[in-house]
């Protein structure tokens, strides 16, 4: 008889799925983690095109076009002064594979990767499937990740830690010392640092710092993709960013898994990468002003909430049974159980839509509080 993998049975469906599947089609949706904005227009302009043109009809590249992989590393030196050359980047279906990719390279059978606890819910998933383990790691109050935390889990097992910021599933942004800290670890102890950095313009209070600015080897691998920034979710276009040497082992991968990136979303990711940010600027600042709407909900329905300083997650602290309560009355957000042990007790929120749907949800979710107290 035929039977499924150990790799496989590891794994099951999330618990954002398993939300999405159990709410009613009219309900307000809390739990997407996909901005509402439409894609900017020179971006499906380009796409269209490509396709007209009969420029995305066959394969490309299989770490991408060179278009694409230039203006990733033009926004490489203007966004983060890193000079990564178009040769250290794969364009990838997404970030979720760029993240495959980085992890199926990096760790062997038995070998322990680092995560973020709560984190999101790729970063176990994907160990198990490499046959690793993951080492869920506590956060600080804030939600932050704390370097000696990450240093004292490092073991001769460890393969590798993953930095997510700002941070999904808690919107939490790590400061420029801690990212210093996460380069040192990953260059002292010869453990590779995963960055994932798709929610790097998305930063209301502070800045982002990516820890490849200031690693000495080549121990830090960047994730980023269009999906967020740009509101290309749709599109799946990611890259991974990392010495030509890593870059070689993760191409061997991509090849068999996926050849090449979709055609038509590398010409609009070019287009996106390279052309106005005026979109980009205008959805954060529609973000700050949904995350400030939703934390004075949240502190008048009395949960308590660390501030999120980026991305457009929340995570309150709710009473048991708040999160069905939302359900039946029409509102969707994730239990926090479902990024790991430490988001048990908490919940959730994305702020990914529009204003007066988030005013609608915040009363109801503050019914839902006074009904389980």
């Amino acid at each position: 008889m035929t039977d499924f993998s150990d790799r496989v049975e590891s794994v099951a469906i999330s618990g954002i799925r398993e939300v999405f599947e159990a709410a009613d089609g009219d309900a307000i949706n809390l739990g997407l983690g996909q901005p509402d904005f439409p894609t900017p227009e020179h971006a499906r302009e380009a796409a269209v095109d490509a396709i007209e043109s009969g420029a995305a009809d066959g394969y490309t590249s299989n770490a991408g076009i060179p278009d694409l992989r230039a203006a990733i590393s033009d926004k490489h030196d203007r966004d983060n002064d890193l000079d990564i050359g178009p040769d250290e980047v794969i364009a990838t279906a997404g970030g979720s594979e760029a993240l495959h990719l980085v992890i199926e390279a990096h760790v062997s059978t038995g070998e322990e990767v680092v995560i973020p606890d709560p984190g999101f819910v790729s970063y176990a998933a994907l160990t198990h499937l490499a046959g690793g383990v993951p080492n869920p790691v506590a956060l600080r109050e804030d939600f932050t990740m704390d370097p000696e935390t990450v240093e004292a889990a490092i073991t001769d097992d460890t393969a590798a830690f993953v930095v997510n910021s700002p941070a999904n599933p808690t919107g939490a942004v790590q400061s420029e010392e801690d990212m210093r800290e996460f380069a040192r670890i990953a260059d002292e102890h010869d453990v590779l640092c995963i960055s994932d950095e798709v929610y790097e313009h998305i930063v209301f209070d502070g800045e982002h710092h990516s820890p490849m600015k200031f690693a000495d080897s080549d121990n830090v691998i960047v994730v980023n993709a269009c999906s967020k920034a740009y509101s290309m979710t749709g599109w799946r276009l990611g890259w991974v960013a990392a010495s030509e040497r890593r870059i070689d082992r993760m191409l061997r991968i991509h090849q068999y898994v996926q050849a090449c990136a979709s055609a038509p979303a590398q010409y609009a990711a070019a287009a996106a990468l390279s052309g106005p940010q005026d979109s980009v600027w205008e959805m954060v600042d529609a973000f700050e002003q949904r995350r400030d709407v939703l934390l004075d909900g949240l502190a008048d329905a009395g949960l308590d909430t660390p501030t999120p300083e980026g991305a457009f997650y929340a995570m309150p602290d709710v009473p048991e049974g708040w999160v069905d309560e939302c359900l039946d009355r029409g509102v969707v957000v994730v239990p926090g159980g479902a990024f790991g042990d430490g988001g048990e007790g908490y919940a959730r929120i994305s702020y990914a839509t529009g204003i007066e749907e988030l005013k609608d949800a915040i009363e109801i979710m503050d019914e839902a509080a006074n009904a389980v107290r």
